[in-house]
């Protein structure tokens, strides 16, 4: 079902961006044949122009056209942009040319050679003075400029559109699924408060009991873990307070219960017992978290034999937390996309501790998680961000 659901979404996005590619091409060889047909019928009203003027020889009287009915034929074209000019390109009339562009050569100059690239100039010759003409040089209408951008302008406005409502739907579905997951995760931690009380209950019988206490202190242990997952589960989608922390500890705390729990072939090294105390305003439950998926990600990279190093280092302004081990590696093609969700290596597991980790450290804690190296075969190390804090 889900197959067909995800077929069905795939061929409904195909045939929106088919429409819209053909919409999009409709419009615009729409409008680049009106277009064409405007430039046609300007050049058809210059055409006009030079005809009338070339008619009426008495339409000229000191440069100027006097005659009505050739300024009545000029009027109806007003909005089209022209230089006329003697043989030796002296400017006689002009229209719709700024003064700083007549008054100055080179400039007058490069519109003429503009509007020569635009339309083919017209000459226009005088039935009483066959040695002297005038030339009409012309360009396009601010009309016929905009039919030409316009399409190109509906193209970007309908794209813009496009991308901002692709938008809207990913984020709808990705606040949708956020709202699924909290849900999710918020009824488990609800769902386990029953057995996890029930265990606290039998975890005092067994004291009571003439038995190996020693084992029981370890059930403890494992069931105090099994408490703060399910308080890690309930503040998923709540307010997280962040409060002044020592880094050290709280990794240490994580380390020493992995130390336990471990294959006998794997080591598991950790620094920051054995130097100077380092600050950040964290959540100790939820980074908790991300520094036991981070160690389970590497146990299971070194399946069952290797090394895991959880190194604490910082400077200034920033404490790093590196968890190195000696597993199989990552591609560097993959350094990314194994904080995706779902994205995993294993053939177990639904591919959501590292992608939950990111989430943690940089959307709660304003950090950064990112793997600093790996190579097939050599092994990975992934690094945690935060601001230091001072007290």
């Amino acid at each position: 079902m889900k197959l067909r659901r995800d077929i069905f979404s795939f061929r409904n996005r195909v045939v929106v961006i088919c429409v819209g590619v053909a919409l999009g091409a409709i419009s615009l060889i729409y409008t680049n044949n009106m277009a064409r047909r405007l430039k046609e019928k300007e050049q058809h009203d210059v055409a006009l122009w030079a005809h009338a003027m070339e008619r009426v020889n008495r339409d000229v009287l000191g440069g100027v056209v006097t005659d009505p009915l050739v300024q009545d034929i000029m009027s109806n074209g007003n909005n089209i942009p022209f230089i006329i000019t003697n043989e030796n390109l002296e400017v006689i009339n002009s229209h719709l040319i700024p003064e700083r562009i007549i008054d100055h050569p080179d400039r007058l100059r490069r519109k003429i050679d503009e509007f020569t690239e635009e339309n083919t100039p017209l000459p226009v010759r005088f039935m009483w003075n066959s040695e002297h003409y005038h030339i009409i040089f012309y360009g396009k209408s601010w009309l016929l400029k905009s039919l030409y951008y316009f399409p190109y302008i509906q193209l970007l406005v309908i794209t813009a559109f496009v991308m901002l409502g692709f938008i809207a739907f990913r984020s709808s579905k990705h606040d949708e699924q956020n709202r699924v997951w909290i849900g999710l995760a918020k009824e488990t931690a609800h769902q386990l408060g029953t057995p996890t009380s029930s265990l606290l209950g039998w975890i005092e019988y067994l004291r009571s009991q003439d038995i190996d206490q020693s084992a029981v202190e370890e059930m403890n242990k494992d069931l105090t873990h099994l408490m703060k997952i399910v308080d890690r589960f309930s503040k998923i989608g709540s307010e997280t307070p962040l409060t002044p922390a020592n880094i050290n500890e709280i990794v240490g705390e994580s380390v020493m219960y992995f130390r336990k729990r471990i294959p006998r072939n794997v080591t598991l090294d950790y620094n920051g017992l054995a130097m100077a105390p380092v600050q950040a305003s964290v959540n100790s439950a939820l980074f908790e978290w991300v520094v036991e998926n981070l160690m389970k990600n590497s146990l299971d990279a070194l399946q069952g034999h290797g090394a895991i190093d959880v190194n604490i280092s910082s400077d200034d302004k920033h404490v790093m937390i590196d968890v190195k081990d000696t597993g199989k590696g990552i591609p560097k093609s993959n350094w990314k996309r194994i904080f995706e969700p779902g994205f995993t290596t294993k053939t177990r597991g639904w591919g959501l501790g590292l992608s939950l980790s990111r989430r943690i450290v940089e959307e709660y804690h304003e950090g950064r998680i990112a793997v600093i190296d790996s190579e097939p075969g050599k092994g990975t190390t992934i690094r945690v961000t935060l601001k230091r804090f001072f007290a």
